[in-house]
């Protein structure tokens, strides 16, 4: 009877251990930036894809956010200018370290 019992309990832990696996995967972060980056990098190949992937895995989301402020910046400063005019002062604000 004990054997039964401890076969029982067996199988169902086995049974329920691939659900516990799959929640610890899908929470991850690193997982999810791993599928983010591999989606962005589409038909990439060899190097070229090698050299994407190392540069979007290091990325840091405080990179981005660096970025959005440049723009919001940009915007700001070309406010009142429009057609070429803006267009030429909005590349070279981009462009200033």
């Amino acid at each position: 009877m004990n054997k039964l019992i401890v076969v029982a309990a067996a199988f169902a832990f086995a049974c329920a251990a691939p659900a516990f696996a799959a929640d610890t995967k899908a929470a991850n972060p690193q997982n999810q930036k791993m599928a983010d980056c591999n989606a962005k990098a589409g038909d990439k190949k060899g190097d070229e894809r090698k050299a994407f992937m190392k540069s979007c895995l290091s990325n840091k989301p405080a990179t981005e956010a660096k970025a959005e402020s440049k723009i919001s910046i940009c915007n700001k400063k070309t406010a009142g200018l429009k057609g070429e005019e803006r267009k030429k002062a909005q590349s070279e604000c981009m462009k200033a370290g």
